[in-house]
C-alpha cells in the first residue's frame, strides 16, 4: 500500500464517521490516535486531514488541533429558518387528513424520545424527531411543499447537526411541545395557529443553537494540544 493510498484510507475513514455523526462538530482529531486505529503512521493522516480542511469538513487551530468543523452559522440559520416555514405548512396541509392511527403512532415515537432523555443519546434523538415529525407532514397534500420540506431535513444532515448534543436542555421541551401540537391537531385548531404553532417549534430549537454558538464562539482557554479526543459533544443539562 503506498503513501496515497494510505491517505485515501484515512480520508475515507475519518469521512465517514463525520458524515455518520460518530464524529460530532467540534470532535477532536488526534493524528496519532487515528494513525494507531488504522496502523499507519501519521504521515498519511495529516495528508488527509488537510484535504478534509479544503473541504470544509475539518479546521485547524493553533493549540487546538484538527477537529471536526462547528456547524456554518450562517448556513444553519438559513436551512432552519426555512424549514420552519415550509414543515409549518406541510403540517398544516396535513392535519385535516389525520387519522387516530397517525396520533397513535406520534405520540409512540414521542415515548421513545422521552425515554431515551435520563440517558441522551442525542444522535437516536435526532433521529426519531424526524420519524416523529415525518408522520405530522408526510400526508401534506401540496407535492412541492413536501418536496421543500425533504430538501430541508436532507440539508440538516448534510451539515451533520443534531442540536441536540449541544443544547439537550432543548429536547425535554421539545417533547412536549410534540404533545402540545399533537393535542392542538386533535381539536380542530385552524390551520393557521397549526402552522404557527409548527414554526415556533423548529425556531425554538434554532434560537436555542444560535444562542449556544454564540456563547461558545471565542471560549476562554483551549485544551492542551495532547488532550484526548473527545467522543461526544456535551449533553449535562
Amino acid at each position: 500500500m503506498n503513501s496515497l493510498s494510505k491517505s485515501q484510507l484515512a480520508h475515507q475513514w475519518i469521512s465517514e464517521r463525520i458524515n455518520d455523526g460518530r464524529y460530532v462538530p467540534g470532535f477532536r482529531l488526534v493524528l496519532g490516535q487515528i494513525a494507531k486505529e488504522l496502523d499507519v503512521s501519521v504521515v498519511p493522516v495529516r495528508e488527509a486531514i488537510r484535504l478534509l480542511e479544503a473541504e470544509g469538513l475539518v479546521t485547524f487551530e493553533r493549540n487546538v488541533g484538527a477537529q471536526v468543523a462547528m456547524i456554518q452559522e450562517t448556513e444553519y440559520l438559513h436551512t432552519m429558518q426555512t424549514l420552519s416555514i415550509v414543515e409549518g405548512a406541510a403540517t398544516a396541509l396535513s392535519a385535516p387528513t389525520l387519522t387516530p392511527d397517525h396520533f397513535a403512532r406520534a405520540r409512540e415515537i414521542n415515548a421513545q424520545m422521552i425515554a431515551c432523555l435520563d440517558d441522551f443519546n442525542p444522535r437516536r434523538f435526532t433521529e426519531l424527531n424526524l420519524e416523529f415529525h415525518s408522520v405530522l407532514f408526510e400526508e401534506c397534500p401540496n407535492p412541492h411543499i413536501l418536496d421543500l420540506v425533504h430538501r430541508g431535513w436532507k440539508r440538516m444532515n448534510v451539515l451533520r447537526d443534531s442540536s441536540f448534543s449541544f443544547v439537550p436542555g432543548r429536547s425535554r421541551a421539545s417533547v412536549q411541545e410534540h404533545e402540545d401540537l399533537l393535542q392542538m391537531i386533535e381539536g380542530g385548531a385552524p390551520a393557521l395557529q397549526v402552522e404557527l404553532t409548527a414554526r415556533a417549534h423548529r425556531t425554538a430549537t434554532l434560537d436555542a443553537m444560535l444562542a449556544y454558538q454564540a456563547e461558545h464562539k471565542h471560549p476562554s482557554a483551549a485544551p492542551p494540544a495532547d488532550q484526548p479526543a473527545r467522543s461526544s459533544a456535551p449533553t449535562a443539562y
